[in-house]
């Protein structure tokens, strides 16, 4: 199996997974999370961590994490091996705590990492362990809706900015960015990581492959960044949707919103701006017609005939 892509740099963001061995419990008290924590609050004093959004699960967590010095090794190392020596101590054991190495995605700072904060606090609903993101204690998202004041470790400007310059409405809208996707089939954006190591636009993955990666050889990642120079343009996908679907205007547009999210590379504004709607309404748009894909064999065929046309079928 190969190593994951690592590429670090000043100003990186990145969503953070750690699991425990063998899906075995990392947490087992309120003592265990607050440690945590504890250790978290140390990796911004030390190493100038920047946590933007937290979750602690049973046996895994996730962090939205900015490195302002580009120095994610020297951050995990603090975090997750000071973590597991509390933790060995506690229960007189020894070995590993974590599952293999963190799992790092690289993560373009706009509204992918908004995007990613919704996915990382909705954790907890979508694991069944509350039925509401606020009756969770053990993540951010109270702070962020404004329920309790953050640590003072914990960054919400960056993420709550996205909503608005005064706070109270940033929060409110904030909140309602992530109730809309409460008893909805939410589909992680992660999957969408290219690689499984970058998640942004087609620009930005270029940028870092330029920046970062051209001296380097990745036998599995390399030829999955290559696939991106192939992506077609927003332009391009809507005028070869409205030639398969000549005779459907409504469709037509349902499905060009769905393959330039799924495809393009572009970001969200960019196609919100193309079809004059909200950055939301693209992501919920598609989700939708994804949805429909699966009962509809005739919309299946017609999209498919779309992505060959436009060689997708290896994106």
């Amino acid at each position: 199996m190969a190593r994951p892509l690592r590429i670090e740099y000043p100003g990186a963001y990145y969503h953070i997974t750690s699991r425990g061995n063998e899906q075995k419990d990392v947490f087992k008290s309120q003592k265990d999370r607050e440690k945590f924590l504890s250790y978290l609050e140390s990796a911004t004093e030390r190493y100038g961590a920047v946590i933007h959004v937290w979750c602690l699960m049973n046996n895994h967590y996730h962090l939205l994490l900015e490195t302002p010095h580009g120095n994610l090794s020297q951050i995990m190392r603090h975090i997750n091996g000071a973590y597991t020596t509390y933790f060995n101590i506690k229960r007189k054991r020894a070995g590993h705590l974590f599952q293999g190495r963190y799992k790092a995605i690289l993560v373009e700072a706009d509204e992918y990492a908004v995007e990613l904060s919704r996915y990382i606090h909705l954790n907890p609903v979508r694991a069944g362990a509350v039925e509401r993101p606020e009756e969770y204690r053990w993540s951010s998202y109270n702070s962020y809706i404004g329920q309790h004041a953050p640590p003072a470790w914990q960054k919400m400007d960056f993420i709550i900015g996205y909503f608005g310059k005064k706070t109270a409405d940033a929060r409110k809208k904030y909140r309602q960015f992530v109730e809309d996707m409460l008893g909805e089939d939410y589909e992680s954006p992660l999957k969408e990581a290219v690689g499984s190591s970058l998640l942004g636009s087609v620009g930005f993955i270029e940028e870092i492959t330029t920046a970062h990666l051209q001296e380097k050889t990745f036998s599995r990642d390399v030829p999955a960044l290559r696939q991106l120079s192939t992506q077609p343009q927003p332009e391009e996908i809507v005028c070869q949707v409205k030639k398969v679907f000549a005779e459907n205007e409504k469709l037509a547009r349902q499905a060009a919103i769905h393959l330039c999210h799924r495809y393009s590379g572009a970001r969200l504004r960019e196609i919100g701006q193309l079809f004059d709607v909200r950055e939301s309404a693209i992501s919920e748009g598609s989700r939708r017609f994804a949805e429909k894909l699966k009962g509809d064999k005739w919309l299946k065929n017609n999209v498919e005939a779309v992505k060959r046309e436009l060689k997708l079928w290896n994106v």
